[in-house]
């Protein structure tokens, strides 16, 4: 079957071009616009080196704090080898395989934009890793964030001078191995490639963008299954009405509201006469707090698409304006302090979400305590609640800011480093525990509605608790709780429920 292709090319990247190309494993090949730019920056490059007496740094000098340090002509190519063998302190867990592929991704729409002066071949074999799903073994530990991601990004290229280690065919292979079985030679690294590989955002701005990806769905799904929950509850639709948002005009709060008055239109369950005047919080204030994380994330989601839309290495090459300038692009400051703040928002979606979740078992609003007919004997839904709470708090662990700190690296020379690479994997997991936090919310709250039959709640949620009851049935005495949350983590995430 014929793969569709994206071409790489200087149009921008957004998050619906990005998701097309992950979910419809889509093929990657350089515009005729790309492959201009990449040769014209690399010829001018070579010119500039040909006519150019004195250092040039990281093109013939060392790196870092060795900056004054001259590399003759004929040593340019092993300069660059050894930069990226001796940067590979990459450490830890390995990130996910769709974060390797966003890397190669990001890596290689960056370069092709004409200001990293590298062969291209180099672009291609990128192309090619991603293209052949052959992923480079990438850890969660080592980067400062601040000469880029040096760290991971050095482990990410190492397959392509023929070192390190790759999946390939569903196990775990030396790239050398794998260069040989598909035909290729290891890429002879030339003058400013191995900085122009290292040096940039991709790390962070991978798993910012996969992080973004989760949290658009899981937005919807918060808003849906606190629907669900609140008409659970027995909940007053009082406060998600058009007025009271008009007043306070934040654009994720009106969104916010609209969504649960469309999502339980026509509910019986709503509409009925309540004998309570006020809900608590966790229900009353669904609007603000969701709304105001649709806007953090809103907010990120633009930072980060600047970022991979951007030239992050260094230096970099102007050909059009005859410069080679040494700034700091790839300093991830920007994307630091906003991969902090959605760790916060996204923790802020778990922390309401689990206050739902101990109000659909208090045996308030006529529900049973812990949603079993016979409790006592049964603990039912007890220990569900916990599992939630421990989550939550874990994400309030993972919130503590990566950005506020720094430690100097290279002799003082990178003195105020980002640490957004610890920021973006703490976001990830956020992202991550939030699914659970909310499966175990929509796990009590479709128990709870069938205490509320012959009631009914809208089409749109009875047709979701149809769908969801084919994976998970109802508990009527006490089972293994886990598996039941095991299964509605994969409903939601196998789902693709869009608001």
């Amino acid at each position: 079957m014929t793969r569709d292709i994206h071409y790489i090319s200087p149009e921008k990247l957004t998050y619906p071009i990005i998701e097309g190309i992950l979910e419809g494993h889509k093929m990657l090949v350089l515009s005729e616009e790309s492959v201009a730019l990449i040769q014209k920056s690399k010829a001018y490059l070579d010119r500039k080196i040909s006519e150019t007496e004195g250092p040039i740094y990281g093109i013939n000098t060392g790196f870092g704090a060795l900056c004054n340090i001259e590399v003759s002509k004929d040593d340019l190519s092993k300069l660059q080898e050894n930069l990226v063998i001796s940067h590979a302190c990459n450490l830890g867990p390995e990130i996910p395989s769709d974060v390797v592929r966003l890397m190669l991704l990001l890596k290689a729409h960056a370069l092709a934009k004409g200001n990293s002066a590298v062969q291209l071949i180099t672009v291609q074999r990128i192309l090619d890793l991603f293209n052949e799903d052959i992923f480079p073994i990438v850890c969660e530990q080592g980067s400062l964030g601040a000469s880029g991601d040096l760290a991971p990004l050095a482990k990410l290229f190492l397959p392509l001078i023929g070192m390190g280690e790759v999946y390939f065919r569903g196990k775990r292979s030396e790239a050398s191995g794998v260069l040989t079985e598909m035909g290729w030679a290891p890429i002879q690294l030339q003058a400013k490639e191995g900085l122009a590989l290292l040096n940039g955002t991709q790390f962070m701005s991978a798993h910012a963008v996969f992080t973004l990806l989760k949290s658009f769905r899981l937005l919807d799904y918060a808003d849906i299954i606190g629907a669900l929950s609140l008409d659970s509850f027995d909940g007053l639709i009082e406060p998600f009405m058009a007025q009271v948002q008009e007043i306070r005009p934040y654009s994720g709060q009106i969104k916010t509201a609209a969504n649960f008055r469309k999502l339980l239109e026509g509910s019986e369950l709503i509409s009925r006469k309540k004998e309570h005047v006020q809900d608590p919080y966790s229900f009353r204030c669904i609007p603000q707090v969701h709304g105001a994380v649709k806007d953090a994330v809103n907010y990120v989601a633009g930072v980060v698409e600047i970022e991979i839309n951007s030239v992050t290495d260094n230096p970099t090459v102007f050909p059009d304006d005859d410069l080679i300038i040494s700034g700091g692009n790839f300093h991830g400051e920007p994307l630091a302090l906003s991969l902090d703040f959605l760790a916060i928002a996204l923790s802020e979606i778990g922390s309401i979400s689990e206050r739902r979740t101990y109000r659909l078992i208090s045996g308030d609003n006529k529900l049973p305590e812990f949603l079993v007919a016979n409790p006592g004997l049964n603990s039912g839904f007890m220990i569900p609640q916990y599992a939630a709470a421990s989550i939550v708090s874990q994400n309030k662990q993972l919130s503590t800011p990566a950005s506020v700190d720094s430690i100097p690296s290279s002799n003082e020379q990178e003195d105020h480093v980002s640490m957004g690479g610890n920021a973006a994997t703490k976001a990830l997991k956020v992202a991550v525990n939030i699914y659970s936090i909310l499966a175990i919310e929509l796990y009590n709250a479709a128990q709870a509605m069938e205490f509320r039959r012959p009631a009914r709640t809208s089409e749109y949620l009875e047709h979701f608790l149809t769908e969801y009851r084919k994976e998970v049935l109802f508990v009527s005495e006490d089972t293994l709780m886990y598996v039941g949350i095991n299964k509605t983590i994969e409903f939601l995430e196998k789902g693709n429920y869009r608001l």
